[in-house]
């Protein structure tokens, strides 16, 4: 380090070696002193820890009996739904014997084998997500989506399924999604038509108590 005439001297600190050795060297104020830090280089850039998906072959099959049973479960709890016909009854309430509507009365053995087949299915999607997440990595396919997000959403899981499955067997995977579409939207509109007719049938059996 050059100090011009006449100019104050730098306060200590550590500066360029002015021999050139890459280095910084301690400077007291007054004079260097031989004392080196490690030389300085530039941060590695990090590394991408994460293996890519390799492509599978295109005999590899990427559907199974898991998947397409996952998709079509749904449709068990609706057909359920299709058969389930409420009907009011009365019960006599007061010292007066009033008899009103019971609203008790459309929870009836249907109604119950109905709720309960849809956490029965809830359930065994679970397990068929997991037996479907174990073949797929035994087909060759690298961190398949992991079959525990279908506790969020059945559809979550096949969607994201499928999602990573045609990212490793392009042209491929995405049938899934497209069954799914189709039974919510027959979902929607045959629990729309269902829920329709019971409240008709139930207001015209009010009607007539």
């Amino acid at each position: 380090m050059t100090v011009p005439p006449k100019a104050p001297a730098p306060g200590p600190g550590w500066y360029h070696d002015p021999a050139g050795s890459g280095r910084l060297q301690w400077w007291n104020g007054s004079a260097w002193t031989g004392q080196f830090s490690a030389p300085q280089f530039p941060a590695a850039p990090a590394q991408n820890l994460v293996a890519p998906r390799r492509r599978i072959s295109d005999r590899t099959p990427v559907y199974n009996p898991y998947i397409w049973t996952i998709v079509a479960l749904p449709l068990v709890p609706l057909i359920l739904l299709m058969f389930w016909n409420p009907v009011l009854r009365l019960r006599t309430v007061g010292p007066r014997q009033v008899q009103i509507i019971d609203p008790a009365s459309i929870f009836t053995a249907p109604y119950f084998l109905l709720v309960t087949t849809g956490f029965v299915a809830y359930g065994v999607s679970a397990l068929l997500a997991y037996l479907d997440w174990d073949r797929l990595r035994k087909d060759g396919v690298v961190r398949p989506f992991h079959w525990a997000w279908v506790f969020l959403s059945r559809e979550l899981y096949v969607i994201g399924r499928s999602v990573i499955v045609h990212e490793v067997a392009p042209r491929r995977g995405l049938a899934p999604v497209w069954a799914t579409i189709g039974v919510i939207l027959l979902t929607v509109v045959l629990t729309g038509l269902k829920m329709s007719a019971i409240a008709s049938t139930l207001a015209n059996q009010a009607a007539t108590i």
